[in-house]
């Protein structure tokens, strides 16, 4: 069983796209040197530590309030 799972991660995140684009920027911030704060990590990949921060409250996901822009013809 995958840990955290896509159940509880929801529960928190509230969309499966907000999930993936979190996971990926803090994975990609990990990648290029950044620290984790996690004491005892399950995952050796930064996706899974990404995840598992997520999770665990590390990270706060801050909604995007923006209007899309409009494309006239």
């Amino acid at each position: 069983m995958l840990y955290p799972s896509i159940d509880k991660m929801l529960g928190i995140v509230g969309s499966k796209y907000s999930l993936v684009v979190a996971a990926s920027r803090r994975a990609r911030q990990l990648r290029e040197g950044s620290k984790s704060e996690l004491e005892h990590p399950r995952s050796h990949k930064q996706v899974g530590l990404a995840l598992e921060e997520i999770y665990g409250g590390y990270i706060k996901l801050k909604p995007v309030t923006e209007e899309p822009e409009t494309i006239e013809k």
